[in-house]
This record gives C-alpha cells, sequence and structure tokens, in this order.
C-alpha cells in the first residue's frame, strides 16, 4: 500500500469489481474497453485502486503481455491532489517487477488533458492509429462522435514510457 497526502494506493481486490464494471461504465460508455482492438474486462484485470477516506476515488487497471505493460483504463474522481500520478508510479513499478521494457497506453485524439497529462510524466506519443475508432465503433456503438470540446473523435494515441 502507498500513502500519500489525503489518499492511498493499494491493489484491486475482488470486493472492488462490482466499482469497477459501474466506473467503467460511466467513464467509458460501456463495462468494456478497447483497445488497439482488443476487447478489455476492466472489472476482471489487476490494477490499483485510490481510496480517499477509505472509499474509492481513483483506479488503474492494467495488462501484462511479454514484455509491454498496458495501462487499460486510468481515472481519478479527485482531481489536482495526485492520485493519477501515484497510480502511474504504482503501475511503473508493477511493470519493472514483472520485468515490462515499457508501460503503455492508449487514449483518444480528443483527450487533450490526458495527453497534457501523460507526457509531463514522461511518456511519449509514438503512434497515431488513424480512423481506429471506427472499428471500435462495431464493438462498442454507442461510443459518441464527438468527444471533448466538440472534437470528431476518430483516432487512438498511443504512448509509451520506456522502462529499461
Amino acid at each position: 500500500m502507498i500513502e500519500a497526502a489525503g489518499f492511498t494506493i493499494r491493489p484491486i481486490i475482488d470486493a472492488d469489481r462490482a466499482w469497477i464494471q459501474e466506473l467503467t461504465t460511466v467513464q467509458w460508455s460501456a463495462p468494456i474497453v478497447v483497445s488497439r482492438g482488443r476487447i478489455y474486462h476492466p472489472d476482471q484485470l489487476p490494477g490499483f485502486i485510490a481510496e480517499c477516506e477509505g472509499r474509492p476515488c481513483g483506479l488503474l487497471t492494467n495488462h501484462i503481455k511479454d514484455s509491454d505493460c498496458e495501462i487499460v483504463t486510468l481515472a481519478s474522481l479527485v482531481e489536482g491532489i495526485g492520485i493519477g500520478s501515484a497510480l502511474i508510479e504504482a503501475a511503473r513499478n508493477l511493470a519493472v517487477q514483472a520485468g515490462c521494457r515499457r508501460l503503455w497506453l492508449i487514449t483518444t485524439n480528443d483527450n487533450l488533458p490526458a495527453l497534457r497529462f501523460y507526457q509531463k510524466r514522461g511518456f511519449h506519443l509514438v503512434a497515431v492509429h488513424r480512423d481506429a475508432l471506427g472499428a471500435t465503433r462495431i464493438i462498442k456503438p454507442g461510443l459518441p462522435r464527438l468527444g471533448m470540446d466538440g472534437i470528431p473523435l476518430r483516432d487512438e494515441i498511443e504512448l509509451e514510457l520506456l522502462l529499461s
């Protein structure tokens, strides 16, 4: 467990699964997340929970494959106190312990706050998967056509943090 001012970070436990499914549905429009065409069920993934005064206030789920650790979801319900940064640090530590060479994630082209956030924490833009959300809409038909600030929701942007 990691303790910081105002919150703690701990691994996900089975009792968190219903909350994770509910949060995923609210934050990502369905109980699933699609990344590079792969369907994830965040409520079934490992990861970390941030707790504020004993209640969940942040989530990071991840998937490790070979030497890569993908951040599948990251959500902070309390902005500006370091929850997102602490969750990333927990995932980074896990990935290093697992022998991963990179920590990576996908965000969408409209998510300018996320692009700013990740780059400030050392992530690099490594790919733009043009029009990838067209294929995602086949899997998640409820995915909106317009994203933040009315930006057309079209592309997946891949970011990575090299660990070695």
